[in-house]
C-alpha cells in the first residue's frame, strides 16, 4: 500500500472514530469506510502501538481515540503508519557508472529531499483531525 492509500485510510478511519464517540470493531470501520478489513487491522495496530488509539476486548469493545481529535496532527498520523520519509533517494549502489554526476546529483537531491520533507512535517504538524473533520463537513 502506498503511503499516501495509508495516510488516507487511517485519517478515514480516525474520521470515523471521531464520529461514532463509541468504540467500534474493524469489521463495522471496514464496511462505514470502504477500507479493506486486512489492512485496516495493520493500520489500527500501528495507531494503538502510537497510543493514537486504543483498543478495548469484550462485548462493547473495539477501537476508540485515544486522545480529543483535536490533538491528533496529520504528521503524528503520518509518522505512526510510515517507516520512512515522503521522499526517499534510493542509493546509486546498483548504478555501474559511478560518476562525479551521480554522487553530486544524489546529494543535490538528498539536499532538497530533506528541506522539502521538514517544509513538509511541520506543514502536517499544523492539521489536526479536528480541521479535517470541520472541512469535510464544509464541502458536502
Amino acid at each position: 500500500m502506498s503511503s499516501s492509500t495509508k495516510l488516507s485510510n487511517s485519517v478515514k478511519a480516525l474520521c470515523y472514530l471521531a464520529n461514532t464517540g463509541k468504540p467500534s470493531n474493524s469489521f463495522e470501520i471496514s464496511i462505514k469506510t470502504g477500507i479493506n478489513a486486512s489492512k485496516l487491522r495493520k493500520l489500527l495496530s500501528l495507531l494503538c502501538k502510537n497510543k493514537i488509539v486504543k483498543s478495548n476486548k469484550g462485548a462493547f469493545g473495539g477501537f476508540s481515540l485515544k486522545k480529543n481529535a483535536d490533538e491528533i496532527h496529520l504528521q503524528e498520523i503520518y509518522c505512526a503508519i510510515e517507516d520512512r520519509k515522503v521522499f526517499d533517494l534510493h542509493s546509486s549502489a546498483e548504478t555501474k557508472n559511478n560518476s562525479f554526476y551521480d554522487s553530486e546529483i544524489n546529494n543535490y537531491f538528498l539536499n532538497l529531499f530533506e528541506n522539502i520533507q521538514i517544509e513538509i512535517e511541520d506543514k502536517m504538524r499544523k492539521i489536526t483531525l479536528t480541521e479535517i473533520l470541520k472541512t469535510i463537513k464544509n464541502n458536502k
